[in-house]
Order: structure tokens, then C-alpha cells, then sequence
């Protein structure tokens, strides 16, 4: 077998981060031998989270069988996803911010025509839709579980609570046309081709304001395990809240 060196795009506080969290968790349990230190753990987790390696490819690369390299992964994923911060948690947060920006996004999965409820009309494709929070700077504040693609980004968030929490706390909130109908908290564009120009003007500069969300949907999607999840749908809300753990962790 062939080997070569490789490199993760992470900052080494990172490792340090999940290396503690899963050295923690070794006392806790009273864990007397492992085939890998928990560095090494932590190691083979994220660079099947951040570069999508393959249980395959990880168990070669670390000398390990590929049942280890699944309990691994799935023991550091279900201690990560504990520590995601609860819709309630980010309000407390946002509630210091001017306003917040929410948008949706969908996980593309491998899915059959068969299942319906998986499948997107809006982005033609099988997916998962996880809606996002962030500040007005584009920083992560909260992301939702998952629920099937075929669910509309504004009921999905009626679902996970989100315009209820906002009107509670008297939150703003900029969204995209997706959302219209939710109520006062939320303020999108206006919608039409034919629209007068200061219609026009305010949409320019809502686009300015949302635009700066985009960047925690790029954020996601730089662990390459999430542009295309290939484990099972009930596990894809897990993943995504210990990507946004992690995340919280190296800035």
C-alpha cells in the first residue's frame, strides 16, 4: 500500500480541543487501552469531518480495522453534538447583537426517486435543510437539526421555533424572499420584477446585509464531510452540530 503525507486546514487548537474533550471522556468511562491515544483519535475524526475520508482509507492510514475507525468516529461525534448550544442558549447570545441574520441551506444525500420526502423542488436534488443563524458579522450562532429537503425553509424554521424565539426576545431579523410570511421579527425584500425604485433600493441593501450570512453556510460547507453526507439521514443533525462545535473551537 502506498502512503503520503497529507495536511487538514485546521488550526492545531483544534486537535487540542477535541484531543481534551476525548482524554476527558476516556477518565470519565475508565478506559485502561486504546489501539490510538486520544491525539490520534482525535486526528482520525477530523480528517474524516474536514477532508471526508473514508472509514477505508482512515483505517489503512492509522493501522486500525475499519469497525474501530466507526466507533471512534461515533463516540467523538456524539460527545461533540452534547455541547452544540440549544436554540434558547443562542437567543441569550443574539439578544447583545444589533440583529441576526437566518438562512437555510440544503445537505445534498444519496437518495432514490422513491423517497420523496428527501427531495428538493427549489435545488432539484435529495437533500437535508438546516437552517442557520449568525450575527451581523457572518459569525455562527446556532444551527437547527436537520429535517427531509422537501420541507420549505420558512416552515422548517416555524418547526425548529425559530420566529417564535425572535418575536419573544424582540430580535431583528433579515432573511431572504423564502421567508415571507413569518412575521414581524423576520424582514425580507420585497418580492415582484416590476417594483418602484425606492422597493428596489431597499432590496439592494437588504442583499448587503443578508449576503454577509452566506459566509457561515461556506463555513459548513468547508468540512467536506457535509457536501455530500454519506451516512444516515438520522445522523446528519449530529454531524452538523459537532461541525459547529469544532468550528466555535478553532476561532
Amino acid at each position: 500500500m502506498l502512503v503520503y503525507p497529507s495536511a487538514i486546514d485546521l488550526p492545531s487548537r483544534t486537535l487540542r480541543y477535541l484531543t481534551g474533550q476525548l482524554a476527558a471522556r476516556r477518565r470519565e468511562i475508565g478506559t485502561r487501552w486504546r489501539r490510538l491515544a486520544a491525539g490520534r483519535q482525535a486526528l482520525l475524526v477530523l480528517a474524516h469531518l474536514r477532508c471526508g475520508d473514508t472509514y477505508a482509507r482512515l483505517a489503512a492510514g492509522f493501522g486500525i480495522g475499519i469497525a474501530t475507525v466507526y466507533r471512534y468516529i461515533r463516540e467523538a461525534v456524539d460527545l461533540l453534538s452534547a455541547l452544540a448550544p440549544t436554540l434558547a442558549e443562542a437567543m441569550d447570545t443574539a439578544r447583545k447583537k444589533a440583529f441576526v441574520i437566518l438562512d437555510g441551506t440544503l445537505l445534498p444525500i444519496d437518495r432514490i426517486a422513491a423517497d420523496t420526502p428527501y427531495y428538493s423542488g427549489k435545488h432539484k436534488r435529495h437533500g437535508m435543510n438546516v437552517q442557520v443563524l449568525t450575527d451581523p458579522f457572518g459569525r455562527l450562532l446556532w444551527a437547527s437539526p436537520a429535517l427531509p429537503g422537501s420541507t420549505h425553509d420558512l416552515t422548517a424554521a416555524r418547526r425548529h421555533g425559530i420566529v417564535n424565539a425572535l418575536a419573544a426576545e424582540g430580535l431583528k431579523c433579515w432573511a431572504d424572499k423564502a421567508y415571507q410570511g413569518a412575521g414581524h421579527p423576520v424582514r425580507v425584500p420585497f418580492r415582484g420584477r416590476r417594483l418602484k425604485r425606492w422597493r428596489r433600493r431597499h432590496n439592494t441593501t437588504h442583499a448587503k446585509i443578508r449576503c454577509v450570512g452566506e459566509q457561515a453556510m461556506a463555513i459548513l460547507k468547508g468540512w467536506r464531510l457535509l457536501r455530500k453526507p454519506r451516512c444516515s439521514t438520522t445522523r446528519i443533525t449530529d454531524i452538523v452540530k459537532t461541525v459547529f462545535v469544532l468550528h466555535q473551537a478553532s476561532t
